[in-house]
């Protein structure tokens, strides 16, 4: 059975010509659908992994690999505070001698049953400037939705310091990094102003990347539009953001400063519009019959490459939480199944010149086992000489095989080219790996429980891989020979 997922040049004829060979073969590789998804599957290309068992239960990796857990829930923190549970998105960035500097999501609500930065029952609210929350719940049920700064020395592999960063926003789940040494947090929630809510929710808020402990000011970043964020992207070339929405009809949306780098001063906020197909629905879902002659009703092939254009969307502060339908319904913008981890590649030693930004869609593609799209913008991106070198879309993978990947999230791009995606499925969960040619392969496996991965970020040296298991709470560093994975490429 062939486990590459590559990019596909099939033209649409072709793939009418060879409906029927495609037909038999899915019949052949049914058999194939009930294994363990604990085997490492063999990608062309490549010796598979062999995993070894944890022995503590966090995680099983490859022979020569380690990894360091720390920041679990409950913890106390430099600031007196708790280590708040439900750690999510994440990003490193270079800290004062050598060390990295981490910040990370909690993908927390008002009132969840787990712990909150402030103890069980916000009991040590008293700790925090309640001043610079952005919703303190009326004194009675704060946003516990935060972002966490973490202080680590991937050389001795030691947590130095941590401290809450942003509090009072809701269900923190992913964001992005900036090219100013930032993080921006987004929150994947509509909640309106009611009852104990003070505040409207459903914003981007910008966290400074600081190794000194302290909240930051929680600003919403309100032009960039209200809708159930997840994660966003910045072109330094253009310091244009590109923004997912976690929705299951949900659009990509980019973001125009008036000046760029500075989020909080305005800007215009577009949505994806395929140019040659309007309205167009790349989730590729497809009916029982459909599915049959899947090679006919695909909406998007695998591989092929569509031009761009982007819609203007107005009333982006969205009362009623329809951004997504007035780009869809209204300018004919294309729709996302769950647009969640999204992440800017500058090139690396295979690709030196690319632009390429990767998205992953959660439940797309006909098994709604997820994918992959790259967006290469336009080398005018974002003026009106953009009309005439349209920015290009193109679905990357969609391997509709969970043996091979099952529903991914957050995604980050390795030092040598790879994505590194983590997979938030039903079942055993695994950080998955692709190449810069579509091969996927298994690096590591949740071995403790069945709770998604997270929040996958290279330190800026690039010697450890960080990564969240969500629940209960954990941080992990992996370190070892990253330079075989490469080899392994290249033999």
């Amino acid at each position: 059975m062939n486990f590459q997922a590559t990019p596909n040049k099939l033209s649409r004829r072709q793939f009418l010509r060879f409906g029927a060979l495609a037909s038999a073969s899915a019949a052949v590789s049914l058999g194939f659908l009930g294994c363990s998804r604990a085997l490492i599957q063999k990608v062309p290309g490549f010796k598979p992994y062999q995993f070894i068992p944890s022995p503590n239960r966090l995680l099983d990796l490859p022979e020569g690999f380690t990894a360091h857990a720390f920041s679990r829930t409950g913890e106390q923190m430099d600031d007196s505070l708790w280590v708040p549970g439900k750690h999510d998105g994440m990003a490193a960035f270079p800290g004062r001698n050598g060390k990295t500097i981490l910040i990370r999501n909690h993908e927390l609500n008002a009132g969840d049953k787990v712990v909150g930065p402030f103890g069980w029952n916000n009991e040590k609210i008293e700790r925090a400037a309640i001043d610079k929350f952005y919703d303190a719940g009326s004194a009675e049920l704060p946003g516990l939705g935060a972002t966490t700064t973490l202080v680590y020395d991937t050389r001795t592999q030691r947590l130095e310091k941590q401290f809450l960063s942003l509090a009072g926003t809701l269900r923190n789940c992913a964001g992005g990094t900036t090219p100013w040494n930032t993080w921006v947090t987004c929150e994947e929630t509509v909640q309106k102003a009611e009852g104990t809510y003070e505040a409207d929710h459903g914003y981007n808020f910008e966290v400074p990347v600081s190794a000194d402990v302290g909240l930051a000011p929680a600003i919403p970043l309100k032009a960039m539009g209200r809708f159930n964020h997840e994660a966003i992207a910045v072109d330094p070339q253009s310091g244009i953001v590109y923004q997912t929405e976690d929705r299951h009809d949900g659009l990509i949306y980019r973001f125009i400063p008036e000046q760029p780098g500075q989020l909080a001063a305005g800007g215009k906020l577009q949505a994806l519009k395929l140019r040659d197909l309007k309205r167009a629905d790349t989730r590729n879902w497809r009916s029982r019959s459909q599915k049959f002659f899947r090679w006919m009703y695909n909406s998007v092939p695998v591989g092929e490459t569509l031009a761009v254009e982007w819609v203007d969307i107005e009333n982006v502060e969205s009362p009623k939480d329809d951004l997504r339908k007035q780009g869809a319904e209204g300018k004919d913008a294309a729709k996302f199944a769950r647009g969640e981890g999204i992440w800017y590649s500058g090139g690396s030693d295979f690709r030196k010149e690319a632009r390429e930004i990767y998205i992953a869609c959660t439940n797309g593609g006909t098994e709604k086992k997820g994918q992959i799209w790259k967006y290469v913008p336009s080398p005018y991106e974002g003026t009106r000489q953009e009309e005439k070198h349209p920015g290009t879309l193109q679905l990357f993978i969609e391997p509709n095989d969970s043996n091979l990947l099952e529903n991914a999230d957050n995604l980050t791009v390795a030092p040598w080219g790879d994505l590194i995606i983590c997979e938030d499925g039903p079942e055993e969960e695994f950080l998955v790996g692709v190449t810069p040619e579509g091969h996927l392969y298994k690096f590591a496996r949740n071995a403790g429980n069945m709770s998604e991965f997270a929040g996958s970020t290279f330190s800026p040296d690039g010697s450890t891989l960080f990564v969240n298991i969500q629940s209960p709470g954990i941080t992990l560093a992996i370190t070892g020979p990253w330079h075989d994975i490469r080899q392994r490429r290249l033999t």
